[in-house]
């Protein structure tokens, strides 16, 4: 075999490569972002009622507001999800996003953002960074992993597009679903309503009537 053939062959799996990669890259996860955006408030939340309901993979689903949604932010990094159960029925994206101080030094800042199942994590090498964001507190209350449950079909094609590094203003409502089936099998999903909290119940479940890209 030629030395130009082997260039050849050794060019095509390398495009090979990276073309995987990128495929894996936009159905998997988009990786960290290091984008920074100043001025972004934290999401505001209006008390509310109501609710919608409908049926969806063998469940009767109740969806119940709690609250009226606002919120403009950061995305750092997506999780897709896959499956024809009703979690990821439901949710077929989970955002981690920020705002505040954490938005805008995200670019000063060496965060090592990640999501693995329904959880997102972040950690830095040396907590001396956080200076000129605070300490680990001020983190946790300006980042938020978002459960997004779409409203319709049009609302579920503009989440899927969603990824790390994107300015969005995602509006909709916080909420409780509950679902049961004929018989008698039921789940439960409910929402953090407030941005100080951390760990397994500290995500926001926010079912989604619009996505704004700003």
């Amino acid at each position: 075999m030629s030395a130009k053939h082997t260039v050849k062959k050794l060019i095509a799996y390398i495009l090979c490569i990276l073309v995987l990669m990128t495929v894996v890259s936009f159905f998997f996860g988009t990786g960290t972002s290091h984008r920074s955006i100043a001025g972004l408030k934290p999401p505001v939340q209006t008390e509310t009622t109501g609710g919608t309901h409908f049926d969806k993979a063998g469940y009767k689903v109740d969806v119940t507001y709690m609250y009226e949604y606002d919120m403009d932010a950061l995305v750092v990094h997506t999780n897709k999800h896959y499956g024809l159960g009703l979690e990821q029925r439901l949710s077929p994206i989970d955002t981690a996003v920020c705002w505040g101080t954490v938005a805008q030094y995200n670019d000063r800042v060496d965060f090592n953002w990640s999501q693995s199942g329904r959880f997102s994590m972040w950690h830095v090498d040396s907590y001396e960074e956080l200076s000129v964001v605070g300490d680990e507190t001020d983190v946790n209350t300006q980042i938020a992993n978002c459960h997004l449950v779409p409203a319709d079909s049009s609302v579920r094609r503009q989440v899927k597009r969603i990824h790390a590094g994107d300015h969005i203003r995602v509006k909709g409502y916080l909420v409780d679903i509950y679902g049961v089936k004929d018989n008698g099998q039921y789940f439960t999903w409910t929402s953090s309503t407030t941005r100080e909290d951390t760990g397994d119940g500290a995500c926001e479940l926010i079912y989604v009537t619009s996505v704004e890209w700003l």
